[in-house]
């Protein structure tokens, strides 16, 4: 197993029991997970906002010559009266926002692209780009914003692949990232309802049990996994930091002792023997 294949989709999610591919792999004993609740003021949930609000403020940033190059193209949007001259002027204006590190901007205009052109593809991309930067968004409403802006993507890509449970998984960890976490445990519910074996699913609603302490209900269902996947080390090592958080270290220990058999890494079994030491 290699430390690219013990990522989970949404590390936001379940930081207690993430393996990362950087920097510290594997959680510390005393280490809290971060919340998925959306950002709150005074009590009440921040509302997103507006994209005219966002563009302005872009607009006071960046160069008076590249203020002008930008006014100009969206004029060819207003001006475009053909689709496929409307999205090549999104998309101009998407790379010129990129290179201006404006983010959220450029993902407005790629995904409003995407939205004309109507394919899985384009709309998957464009959703991502806003999942990427929502994580990492220091304005609570700039996240609450692109949140919104990647479900209704995700929601059209689906439209088009219902069956494709990775963007399910994408959309879900939208929600739980946006402050509407069993929107995104609904998604991760019918995935594994229709394939028990999505091992993301799996160990993603496993990840969020152990989060509410609900420690017996992650054993019974990462139990039933590794039945099924004896020699999946991420099963594994979730089901052993199940154990930990329930209290049971001596059980724990043996799972992480096991997990390391699949792990193809020197680095992240040392990870995990360093792990193993700080909780014995």
């Amino acid at each position: 197993m290699r430390k690219s294949q013990v990522l989970l989709i949404g590390a936001a999610v379940a930081l207690l029991v993430v393996l990362y591919a950087f920097g510290r792999t594997v959680p510390k004993p005393d280490k809290k997970a971060m919340s998925t609740a959306a950002p709150m003021q005074g009590g009440q949930e921040v509302a997103p906002i507006a994209f005219s609000e966002l563009l302005d403020a872009a607009k006071k940033r960046i160069p008076a010559e590249k203020l002008l190059q930008v006014n100009t193209i969206e004029t060819n949007v207003v001006r475009g009266d053909v689709k496929t001259q409307q999205i090549a002027a999104f998309k101009a204006l998407y790379t010129a926002w990129d290179s201006l590190n404006e983010a959220p901007v450029a993902a407005y205009y790629l995904g409003e692209a995407a939205k004309l052109e109507n394919s899985e593809k384009s709309l998957t991309f464009a959703a991502n780009l806003f999942l990427t930067h929502l994580q990492h968004a220091e304005n609570p409403a700039v996240a609450k914003w692109e949140a919104d802006q990647a479900i209704q993507l995700f929601d059209a890509a689906i439209a088009l692949s219902p069956e494709n449970d990775t963007l399910k998984m994408s959309q879900a960890m939208v929600y739980m990232n946006s402050g509407e976490p069993m929107k995104g445990v609904a998604n991760l519910r019918d995935i594994v309802a229709k394939h028990p074996d999505n091992i993301d699913a799996q160990v993603t609603l496993a990840n969020l049990a152990i989060t509410s302490g609900q420690y017996d209900k992650a054993i019974e269902r990462l139990e039933g996994v590794m039945q099924r996947h004896p020699d999946n080390a991420k099963v594994i090592f979730v089901l052993a930091e199940s154990y930990r958080s329930k209290g049971d270290n001596k059980k724990a220990i043996e799972l992480f002792e096991k997990s390391k058999q699949f792990m193809d890494d020197p680095e992240l079994k040392k990870e995990v023997d360093s792990y193993i030491k700080s909780i014995q």
